[in-house]
């Protein structure tokens, strides 16, 4: 199979190659089979307690480990028209959490307008942030804003080390991340008493599963801290999942076939009763609707039987919905599991 580089655009050409390839693989038994030896399949939605949006593809970074295949040159931006579609959805329910997810969401130029409008109606707004966007002349305010609407910030940090978030996310962006995170500080982020919440992500380098989510937590508290000044609320870990260009980085180092049997044989089933796409939606840049972030990168859209557009919305049939699944689904219920919101057990 045919390759392009890393950090191009659709780095296996499409997500029906990509389904292919997983589709395809011998290293592990397809993943509804494992669901209905553990009496899961098929899954449905438990309800909707996280209205998750994907304003676009653009990013100020180049990430080697990116599901989203995003970058500076990506075009794919959240509409007004859509982003209102979004806000209107939302008022009609009362889904607590908006998750607000890129690329970098703050380049959108309707990001701000979006948790104005989440805040407003009196919801939990997260922003998944990069860091480094806090530092662009043109988001010089951004930091501010976020602390001004109490919006929890969920930033990603692979390492607490140079090294291995340089190779990760492109050099010289962990001195970068921490210049952002010392101005988040100085606002109050990661405060105790101060009501705004910053968590960090750390998702391994290489081609294996996060450690421990308590332990690498205290190490990365310590070494923050005493190394760099910098506190935090919670530390998430998050399994690398086989899509896009870390897909595309497993086949090219021939680790493919050993990190899916290594995904598989950590099936949890009790991850697997609280994944994420249970409870969580997800919509598109161009507002279609998902499972979750990864099934939308796969373009992998909604059962038929729910509305398959924001402008079509029903939470009604939404909230019971069938999941999607694939042979991807296994990096979210290894181990501990992975979610958005870091392991799934404890």
């Amino acid at each position: 199979m045919a390759l392009t580089l890393l950090g191009q655009h659709n780095p296996l050409a499409s997500s029906a190659e990509q389904l292919k390839v997983l589709a395809g693989t011998q290293a592990c038994a397809p993943f509804e089979e494992q669901l209905q030896r553990t009496g899961l399949f098929p899954l449905h939605a438990t309800g909707i307690s996280v209205f998750q949006i994907n304003v676009g593809k653009l990013c100020n970074q180049t990430c080697r480990h990116c599901h989203v295949d995003a970058g500076p040159d990506r075009t794919e931006s959240m509409s007004r028209e859509t982003a209102e579609l979004c806000m209107a959805a939302l008022a009609g329910t009362d889904i607590p959490t908006v998750d607000i997810t890129g690329g970098a969401p703050e380049l959108n130029p309707n990001f701000r307008w979006l948790v104005e409008q989440a805040h407003a109606l009196g919801r939990h707004v997260m922003d998944r942030c990069n860091l480094s966007v806090l530092l662009i002349p043109s988001q010089a305010d951004l930091a501010g804003f976020l602390a001004a609407h109490r919006v929890e910030i969920v930033a990603s940090l692979p390492y607490y080390r140079a090294t291995q978030t340089d190779a990760q996310r492109g050099e010289g962006i962990f001195d970068k991340s921490i210049e952002a995170l010392r101005r988040l500080n100085q606002l109050g982020y990661g405060r105790e008493g101060s009501g705004l919440i910053l968590n960090l992500v750390h998702n391994p380098v290489g081609a294996f599963l996060p450690p421990r989510q308590d332990a690498i937590e205290a190490q990365f508290r310590k070494e923050l801290r005493t190394r760099h000044g910098v506190e935090f609320n919670r530390l998430y870990t998050i399994t690398n999942m086989p899509v896009s260009r870390f897909l595309e980085f497993l086949l090219e180092s021939g680790n493919y076939d050993g990190y899916m049997e290594r995904l598989a044989a950590a099936y949890n089933p009790t991850a697997a009763a609280g994944v994420m796409c249970r409870y969580t939606l997800s919509v598109s840049w161009d507002g279609r609707l998902y499972d979750c972030d990864f099934n939308q990168m796969l373009e992998l859209p909604v059962d038929s039987n729910a509305p398959s557009h924001i402008r079509d919305f029903d939470a009604s049939r939404l909230h019971r919905r069938r999941i999607t699944t694939r042979n991807h689904c296994y990096g979210c219920t290894a181990g501990s599991g992975s979610s958005c919101g870091g392991s799934v057990t404890s």
